[in-house]
C-alpha cells in the first residue's frame, strides 16, 4: 500500500516571505500563514486562526517572493514535513512545515500610492516554467 502525503490550504500570509538561495544555487524561500478555523473558539484567550511555515523551492519560490506581501490571501498546494534539530539551548525540537509545490495568490494586491488594485503579474506558480510576463494575465480583470 503506497502512502499520500497531500496537504491543500488557503490563508493569508503572516509575513513577507524571504527569499535565499542555497550553495547550490537553488532558490527557497519561507513565509508563514495563517488559517482561519472553521468554527469560532468558545475560549476568547485561543486564536481564530491556526499558524503554519512553508518553504518553496525554484520557480516557486521566485514568484512568492516577487509578487506575495503579508496579508495577501494564498493558496498552497503541497505535502507535509517534518524536522528535528537541536537549537541553541541545546533541546531537540521537532517543528512542521508545508513544502509547497503549487502557490497561487487569490486577492489583488494594493497600490498604497493611490489605493487602486495593481495588475497581477501571473496566476499560480508550479514547478513548470511560465510563460507569463507582467500585465499578461489578469483573473480579476473585467471582460
Amino acid at each position: 500500500m503506497s502512502s499520500i502525503n497531500s496537504v491543500t490550504m488557503t490563508g493569508r500570509l503572516t509575513r513577507d516571505p524571504e527569499l535565499r538561495t542555497t550553495t547550490t544555487g537553488k532558490q527557497v524561500v519561507g513565509f508563514g500563514i495563517a488559517v482561519e478555523k472553521r468554527f469560532k473558539p468558545q475560549d476568547p484567550n485561543e486564536k481564530d486562526a491556526d499558524f503554519f511555515n512553508v518553504t518553496a523551492w525554484n520557480q516557486t519560490a521566485e514568484f512568492v517572493a516577487n509578487y506575495a506581501s503579508k496579508g495577501r490571501m494564498i493558496g498552497v498546494q503541497g505535502r507535509l514535513q517534518t524536522r528535528k534539530y537541536t537549537n541553541k539551548d541545546g533541546v531537540e525540537v521537532n517543528t512542521f512545515e508545508i513544502v509547497a509545490d503549487n502557490v497561487v495568490l487569490l486577492d489583488r494586491p494594493r497600490d498604497d500610492a493611490g489605493g487602486q488594485p495593481a495588475a497581477v503579474g501571473a496566476p499560480a506558480a508550479s514547478t513548470e516554467p511560465a510563460e507569463v510576463s507582467e500585465g499578461d494575465y489578469d483573473p480579476f480583470g473585467e471582460e
